[in-house]
C-alpha cells in the first residue's frame, strides 16, 4: 500500500470551495464584530447588541479560533494538505464550545435571538461534517 495521493472527484473539489466561501463568511462575521462595523451593528436590534457586547472574552476568543481554524483548514483541504484535519477538529471543538455557551448557557435577558440559534445548529452540523469530509478525503489518499 501506497501513501501517494490519487485524484480526488469534482465533488471533492464542489465541497472545499463551499467551506472556503463559508469559512470566509465566518471571518468576515467575526472582523465585522470585532471592529463593530455598520454591517454588523446593522444586523441586530440595540438589545441583541448589548447582549452580543457583553458576552465574555474567552467566547469572542473561540469565534476566532473557530473561523480562522476553518478558513486554514479550508485552505488546505484545497491545497490537498492533510493539516487540514487537525484545523478542522480545531474549529469544530472552539465552534461547538462557543454555541453550547450560546445555546444553553449564556444569559440573553429574554431578547429573541431564534435566527441566531438555528444558525448556530448549522454552525455546529457543518464543522462536524468538515471534520468527517476530511477524514474520508484523508483514508482514499486524496489529500496528504
Amino acid at each position: 500500500m501506497t501513501n501517494s495521493t490519487k485524484r480526488p472527484p469534482i465533488w471533492f473539489w464542489i465541497v472545499s470551495v463551499i467551506a472556503l466561501i463559508w469559512n470566509g463568511l465566518g471571518v468576515h462575521g467575526y472582523l465585522s464584530q470585532a471592529y463593530n462595523t455598520s454591517a454588523y451593528t446593522d444586523a441586530y436590534t440595540s438589545e441583541q447588541l448589548e447582549v452580543m457586547n457583553n458576552l465574555p472574552a474567552w467566547y469572542t476568543g473561540l469565534f476566532a479560533i473557530a473561523v480562522f481554524a476553518g478558513a486554514l483548514g479550508s485552505l488546505m483541504i484545497i491545497l490537498r494538505k492533510k493539516t487540514a484535519k487537525f484545523l478542522f477538529i480545531m474549529s469544530f471543538f472552539a465552534a461547538t464550545a462557543q454555541m453550547t455557551y450560546f445555546l444553553f448557557l449564556a444569559d440573553l435577558k429574554d431578547v429573541d435571538f431564534s435566527v441566531n440559534k438555528i444558525t448556530a445548529y448549522i454552525i455546529i452540523i457543518f464543522a462536524a461534517f468538515l471534520v468527517w469530509f476530511t477524514k474520508n478525503a484523508l483514508s482514499k489518499h486524496w489529500i496528504n
